[in-house]
């Protein structure tokens, strides 16, 4: 079944490959993508209109480090908060719940699960914690005009379901990313 196939192998691979590696070039590593993902979480205020569908794509930096290593992972995810406040503090309060929570969660799954459902699974429970944080306890309208800011069971499911939705397309694409790079990368 489709769900259920195992498809973190390659990952793991590379792992172990990336933790041979010295450290230097593992920080220089995060911070490349560290760097990547604040340019890109930038966009949606500083183009706006085409701003705003090139920031989603700041998951991949934070998703694909943390691919290699968790623990680096996380490094380039605090990084890229630290760039933001410095570039552009209006996306700090978006990127450590949404954007760069999705990476971190995903990227993890893909370290500690095998099957595509709890990938799947992992990211769209991050998202979904992500904006219901800044909806309901932090009163952010993450959605906009859509949702209000008090809890609503049909918000939380139209939350719920776009999670998984968006967390499935994440991890697609970075099955597609993550074989492209790793060339680059793991040499």
């Amino acid at each position: 079944m489709y769900f259920l196939k195992s498809i973190s192998d390659e990952v793991h691979l590379s792992q172990k490959t990336f933790s041979n590696y010295k450290k230097v070039r593992k920080l220089l590593i995060v911070s490349i993508f560290a760097c990547i993902a604040a340019i890109l979480q930038t966009a949606g205020g500083l183009l706006p209109g085409i701003g705003y569908f090139i920031s989603p794509l700041a998951t991949a930096p934070i998703l694909l480090c943390s691919m290699f290593s968790i623990r680096f992972g996380v490094m380039s995810y605090f990084l890229t908060i630290m760039l933001l406040f410095i570039l552009q503090p209006t996306e700090l309060i978006i990127f450590p719940f949404t954007t760069g929570l999705l990476g971190l969660g995903l990227g993890a799954a893909f370290s500690i699960f095998r099957m595509r459902i709890s990938m799947i699974a992992s990211g769209a429970i991050a998202l979904m914690l992500g904006v219901m944080i800044l909806l309901y306890i932090f009163h952010f309208p993450v959605l906009g005009p859509v949702a209000s800011d008090s809890f609503s069971l049909l918000t939380t499911g139209g939350i719920a379901l776009f999670a998984f939705l968006y967390s499935w397309l994440w991890v697609e694409v970075a099955l597609i990313i993550f074989k492209r790079i790793k060339i680059m990368i793991i040499v």
